[in-house]
């Protein structure tokens, strides 16, 4: 290294410490004249507060130079609602559309930094109160504005609630998001809701009455055509309607018989009634008795109050407030019962006549129970029904019957089926 590297390093350095201890001298210059003048004012304070000689002078130049509290005159500024200013409350949790501060004739604008203290909004409070007081002023509006001014001072007098106001003041996005908002939407106004519930109870029933009504109608109809036409049970017919079609035909004797007694008696005489139309074929004539029953079968039919199984005429027992009264009647009864039967299945017990009675009319369904005799009932049970194996088996037994199979052919479709490979023939279902 030459002698010249080292004569300008040197040079460097020594340039370093002079400019650091240049910036040390400024900051400690800086902090000694800051301090200087903290005492001086802290002893100009004490001068001023111990001399009972100060000025009002004095005092009044001082209050000058301090921020002022702005306070608004509040018997001029609160009699006026358009004086009240605004604010973001479309809720009604605070002051509502008026701003609270207004309201006692404050003006936030304006106070700077000195709020008003709570004895200044008491003192605001009282005055306004007695000037608005309905008991004292019995102008109109006096007691909605007394109303809102006791609204105002509740609020600013809670300190938690006027710390929540003050802050939701240029907030109104965290107000929406805690209070929610009125002014995006509008809710229409709240329905009563017994009124609702009466509404639905009406319409429910209603709807309960025609169903079961719907439902007796649906047998009427169909026992109405089977009687007329004489259907089979292979074709729909029942016993019912086999005795309401002999029912029916006694009555049309009848009533034939009458009306030839009074025509005879009117001197009419056979002859003339051949000369009347032409000859009816066999399908007219059948079509012209229909028409002769139908009439007399539905009458019959209507005075059957109840077919079973629920298709009965409806009554106010179908009434859905009706039947809300008997559901929790029906819902513990059906919880002990079962309660009851898996107890039994838990002990390994046997099935008693009642259970199996419930369990087989559970299988084969409402209609088909009560349609049945007692000795088919009773033959239903031993079969356990309640079994799936065993309600496909009665069902398909049941379907080749309806079919007119002899005995001996529903055993070898039994036996084809059990070897897997048979299905009933067409001519078989069929046969008369």
């Amino acid at each position: 290294m030459t002698a010249s590297t080292r004569m300008v390093r040197c040079c460097r350095r020594i340039w370093c410490a002079f400019i650091l201890l240049a910036i040390v001298f400024a900051i400690s210059c800086s902090l000694v004249c800051g301090l200087d003048e903290g005492v001086g004012a802290g002893v100009g304070d004490q001068a001023g507060a111990g001399d009972p000689s100060t000025t009002a002078s004095d005092q009044s130049s001082t209050n000058e130079e301090s921020p002022p509290k702005v306070k608004v005159d509040a018997t001029s500024s609160s009699g006026n609602e358009d004086d009240w200013g605004s604010f973001y409350d479309p809720n009604n949790v605070f002051c509502g559309k008026f701003d609270c501060y207004k309201i006692l004739g404050f003006d936030h604008e304006s106070w700077g930094a000195n709020p008003p203290s709570l004895k200044d909004i008491t003192k605001s409070y009282r005055s306004l109160s007695r000037k608005w007081h309905p008991d004292k002023n019995k102008a109109k509006g006096a007691r909605e504005k007394f109303v809102k001014i006791a609204k105002a001072y509740e609020i600013l007098t809670d300190i938690e609630k006027r710390a929540e106001y003050d802050h939701f003041r240029d907030r109104p996005d965290e107000y929406f998001i805690k209070y929610g908002s009125s002014v995006l939407w509008s809710y229409a106004p709240q329905s009563d809701a017994s009124i609702i519930v009466i509404i639905f109870l009406v319409l429910g029933s209603a709807f309960t009455y025609y169903a079961q009504k719907n439902k007796w109608q649906t047998i009427a109809n169909h026992l109405v055509k089977a009687a007329v036409e004489d259907l089979s049970p292979r074709e729909g017919g029942s016993t019912e309607s086999i005795e309401i079609r002999e029912k029916a035909l006694a009555i049309l004797a009848e009533k034939k018989k009458k009306e030839s007694g009074e025509n005879q008696s009117n001197g009419s005489t056979s002859k003339d009634k051949k000369k009347k139309g032409p000859k009816l074929s066999g399908k007219e004539r059948k079509e012209k008795e229909w028409e002769e029953l139908r009439p007399i079968c539905r009458e019959l039919v209507n005075e059957i109050e109840d077919f079973g199984a629920g298709f009965r005429k409806p009554t106010m027992r179908d009434l859905l407030v009706v039947k809300m009264f008997k559901w929790p009647y029906y819902l513990a009864s059906s919880s002990v019962w079962w309660s009851k039967y898996a107890l039994r299945r838990l002990r390994k017990l046997e099935l008693n006549d009642e259970e199996r009675e419930v369990l087989t009319r559970n299988a084969v369904g409402e209609v088909t129970w009560v349609a049945v005799s007692d000795e088919e009932r009773e033959k239903m049970q031993t079969l356990e029904l309640w079994n799936t194996d065993n309600l496909v088996e009665w069902r398909e037994e049941q379907e080749m019957k309806m079919a007119g199979l002899s005995a001996n052919r529903r055993k070898q479709i039994k036996k084809m089926r059990k070897r897997g490979s048979a299905e009933i023939l067409e001519e078989d279902l069929h046969m008369d």
